[in-house]
């Protein structure tokens, strides 16, 4: 899954860029999988994560703290 992740994230970064309006460097970002969405990513970058939906959407992730 490494080499998947390394041929796609200079994409995810270009897509990112455009969602932030600012150029953001592909290692700048942290992307995993997201277990619960075939195709979907989380993408971490600075202190904030999103969500990349398979269509190339993304937005803020909220997350919800539990008690």
């Amino acid at each position: 899954m490494d080499i998947v992740y390394a041929a796609e994230k200079p994409s995810i970064a270009r897509l990112f860029s455009e969602r932030m309006q600012r150029f953001v460097q592909p290692e700048e970002l942290r992307i995993t999988e997201n277990p619960d969405e075939t195709g979907s990513f989380y993408i971490g970058w600075q202190l904030d994560r999103y969500v990349m939906s398979p269509d190339g959407g993304i937005a803020r992730d909220s997350l919800s703290l539990v008690d």
